[in-house]
C-alpha cells in the first residue's frame, strides 16, 4: 500500500485529493494543515509520497522552504507540488528547490494521478504548458522582475508581502535583524526600488493571486 502525505491548509483539497486518491487503488492518506504538522507526520510514518502546497496561511511561499529543507533531510522521496501558482518564475524557484513535479490545482483529477505516479517511479514530472511556459521565459529572456531572485530573496520577499515588521521576519527566517535589514536593501537594489512601500507594492503585484494577502490569519 502506497502513502501519501498531503499538507494543505484548505479542508476541500485536502478532502479532494484524498478521495481521488483511495478510489484508485488502495492508499493510506495523511493530511497536514501546517508545514510543522506535515513533518511530524513525515518523522511518524515515512510516507512514499509527499504532497504540497506552496502558500500556506503561515508564509506565502513557505512551501519553498519546506521543500529545502526537506532534502536536507532525505533527497529521494518524491515531493510533488499541487499550487494554484502558473507563473513560471515560482515553478521553476519550487523545481529548484527539490521538488519532483508541479502540478496546478485546476488539473484535471487525471493529471494529479499520472504526477504521482510519475514520481512515485523516480521521474520528475510537469505539465506540457508549465514547461512551455519555463522555457519561454529562458530562451526569450523574459524580464520578470522577480526571474533574478535567490530562493531565500524570494522567501523574504513573499513575507514582506504580507506587511510584517523586520523583527518578526528575522525571527521566522531564524536570522538576525540585521541580516534582514541588508537583504532587503539588496533586493531594493536588484529590482530598482528605493523604499520599503515599492518593495512591497512590487511584491504584492509580481507574486500572482495570493490570496492569502487578503486573508485574515487564522
Amino acid at each position: 500500500m502506497t502513502t501519501v502525505l498531503i499538507i494543505d491548509d484548505h479542508p476541500i483539497v485536502l478532502q479532494g485529493c484524498a478521495r481521488i486518491l483511495e478510489a484508485n487503488g488502495p492508499t493510506k492518506v495523511l493530511t497536514a494543515v501546517s508545514m510543522v504538522d506535515g513533518f511530524r507526520l513525515y518523522r511518524q510514518h515515512d510516507p512514499d509520497v509527499i504532497i504540497v502546497d506552496l502558500t500556506m496561511h503561515t508564509g506565502l511561499l513557505s512551501g519553498l522552504s519546506f521543500i529545502r529543507r526537506m532534502r536536507v533531510v532525505n533527497r529521494r522521496i518524491p515531493i510533488l507540488v499541487l499550487s494554484m501558482h502558473r507563473d513560471p518564475v515560482i515553478v521553476s524557484r519550487a523545481l529548484q528547490a527539490g521538488a519532483s513535479g508541479y502540478v496546478l490545482k485546476d488539473s484535471a483529477a487525471e493529471d494529479l494521478l499520472k504526477a504521482i505516479k510519475r514520481v512515485s517511479d523516480g521521474r520528475p514530472f510537469i505539465s506540457d504548458e508549465l514547461a512551455a511556459d519555463i522555457v519561454l521565459m529562458e530562451t526569450r529572456g523574459q524580464k520578470h522582475r522577480l526571474q533574478t531572485m535567490t530562493l531565500r530573496e524570494l522567501e523574504l520577499l513573499s513575507i514582506l508581502a504580507e506587511g510584517k515588521p523586520y523583527g518578526l521576519i528575522a525571527e521566522e527566517l531564524n536570522v538576525s535583524y540585521k541580516t534582514v535589514a541588508n537583504s532587503v536593501a539588496l533586493i531594493k537594489n536588484k529590482l530598482g526600488v528605493r523604499t520599503l512601500p515599492e518593495l512591497m507594492r512590487i511584491a504584492i503585484d509580481q507574486l500572482p493571486s495570493i490570496e492569502t494577502t487578503a486573508a485574515p490569519r487564522r
